[in-house]
């Protein structure tokens, strides 16, 4: 028979403190998220090193009391109260269908609306897009090793993607490459709504 291994008071210590930095990184990115500010905005408000905050969020740190302090500040928090606030946090961020924060680029062309937060990291972007009649996304080449997967929801659209070109219709759903010169045009005659999905390497 195998013997029970024994936690050590240091090893349930070390689990404890992983604890907080997740729910304080998920906090961290609640809060600016709910202000809307950028990682740089928070940084200047707080004097905590952009690199610092985003390894906070990614919950990868672990933060002195002095950086953690300053983060508070920056909220108008005391370091109690983000302290005691992290551990209620949930861990689900919301986009609300109404939220106007939301809509990257509105005209004549096309519609973006972004539904991965805003102060998400640039690994992976969600997007629903609406092009009239008409209507084309005209993207340049993404970094190195970007794809993108699209899905028509609604309407006909032609795809491009370098020198490659095919037809999408209802229900269709393509992958490709995005570090080239892409194109998505509405390719019928009403409204063509599409799912985004663009993967950082």
């Amino acid at each position: 028979m195998t013997a029970k291994r024994v936690v050590t008071k240091a090893e349930e210590a070390a689990a404890d403190v992983d604890s907080i930095n997740e729910d304080l990184g998920r906090r961290v990115k609640k809060l600016r998220a709910d202000r809307g500010w950028s990682l740089e905005q928070l940084a200047a408000a707080s004097g905590v090193s952009r690199s610092m905050l985003s390894e906070i969020e990614r919950e990868r740190a672990n933060p002195t009391l002095s950086v953690t302090y300053r983060i508070a500040r920056a909220f108008g928090l005391t370091l109690q109260d983000l302290i005691e606030s992290a551990d209620s946090a949930s861990a689900i961020q919301i986009i609300r269908a109404g939220d106007r924060a939301q809509i990257f680029r509105a005209d004549k062309n096309c519609q973006i609306r972004t539904l991965s937060p805003l102060n998400l990291e640039k690994d992976v972007e969600f997007y629903e897009l609406r092009l009239p009649p008409g209507g084309a996304l005209r993207s340049q080449a993404h970094v190195e090793g970007t794809r993108e997967f699209l899905t028509v929801e609604e309407g006909a659209v032609e795809l491009q993607s370098g020198n490659s070109s095919e037809p999408l219709a209802k229900g269709d759903s393509a992958t490709y490459r995005a570090d080239v010169p892409h194109i998505i045009s509405n390719a019928g005659g009403r409204d063509a709504v599409l799912f985004l999905v663009v993967i950082y390497r």
